[in-house]
């Protein structure tokens, strides 16, 4: 069976703040360490009220300090708003710090607005259409120190940090191919070119000293309940919220709202259902059933699971689902041949 991960966007709930999202994600990496998951990955973004994971490369020391054995990574940075060298430096100190246990997603996207892009970088000379060459600098920093070299990134020359690229269109996987790098997709925000994406990068794969053979992470939503009817209204909390970031309202994770589908016009239902279309949302059989469709149709290597979730204890028993499902299908594969 292949393995899962979790991607955490240390959620911020509504009449709550920062300190508590922190709190709370650390304690699902634990959860998510000791059920089993590969990896917990935080994401970068900006001037998001519902989304405390801004400063990427703080929080992964915070998670990794507070684990043992789970990979900790980002998923991820978005290398337009940062100088590669200063990329290199925290993941080289992080690897430092945690051996073994880091991982690199870069993204092309600026994880926000042009106007917060900004403010980030006070110009935008660093556009996106740099992201291949910014790649390939930041990659050059954690090669061994040549003789005579007069830019090195300390602590980064020399260590074995993993790079990904991350992806919702069929660049991320040209480039990733490119470089033979893994390739992890946004299939759980941005599912339209999922499937071209995983063909183009496995098409075009070329080996590499990082990586012999194409790999694939996909990203999936998983709000699992005990009850069909629980899930759905957990899910809510996330449709809110969805809905509100494209009215260019950006807020914190609202609370479960169990009459907002009935309110949601033609248009958002539709927007709603292609988004959230690489989803397992209900009870424990459903969501195995469902993922275990995900997962044969397209192949993946790995899936890295996410949940919006307002109540922490109910999204720490969704991701514990989740682990008992991949359990479950692992042990079928097992028992196949047999029968």
């Amino acid at each position: 069976m292949i393995p899962f991960s979790v991607l955490d966007l240390s959620p911020i709930l509504q009449g709550s703040d920062a300190a508590q999202s922190f709190r709370n994600t650390l304690d699902l990496a634990r959860h998510a360490e000791r059920w089993g998951f590969k990896r917990f990955w935080l994401a970068e973004h900006h001037n998001m009220p519902g989304v405390a994971s801004a400063a990427t490369a703080v929080v992964i020391g915070h998670v990794a300090a507070g684990t043992t054995t789970i990979r900790v990574g980002a998923g991820g940075i978005m290398l337009p708003n940062h100088a590669p060298m200063v990329i290199a430096e925290q993941f080289g100190t992080l690897a430092s710090l945690f051996p073994g246990r880091i991982d690199l997603g870069l993204g092309r996207a600026p994880g926000t607005d042009q106007l917060t892009a900004h403010a980030l970088r006070r110009h935008l000379a660093s556009d996106v259409d740099r992201f291949p060459q910014d790649v390939i600098e930041l990659m050059g920093f954690f090669e061994p120190e040549q003789p005579g070299q007069a830019i090195r990134a300390v602590p980064g020359a020399g260590l074995d940090v993993p790079i990904w690229i991350l992806g919702s269109s069929l660049f991320g996987a040209q480039l990733a191919a490119a470089l033979g790098l893994p390739f992890a997709f946004a299939s759980h925000f941005a599912p339209a070119q999922m499937e071209p994406a995983i063909r183009i990068y496995r098409d075009r794969f070329t080996p590499s000293e990082r990586l012999a053979e194409p790999y694939v992470m996909l990203g999936y939503n998983v709000i699992a309940a005990d009850t069909d009817q629980e899930a759905r209204l957990l899910r809510s909390s996330v449709l809110q919220a969805i809905v509100n970031l494209r009215a260019g309202r950006p807020s914190p994770l609202p609370p479960p709202d169990p009459d907002f589908e009935a309110r949601l016009s033609p248009p958002e239902r539709e927007m709603i259902a292609h988004m959230q279309s690489c989803s397992a949302v209900g009870s424990p059989q459903t969501v195995k059933t469902e993922m275990a469709a995900f997962i044969a149709r397209t192949g993946a290597d790995e899936l890295i699971v996410t949940a919006q979730i307002f109540d922490h204890a109910a999204r720490l028993r969704s991701l514990q689902i989740a682990a008992e499902a991949r359990e479950a299908l692992a042990q079928e594969a097992q028992a196949a041949p047999a029968r």
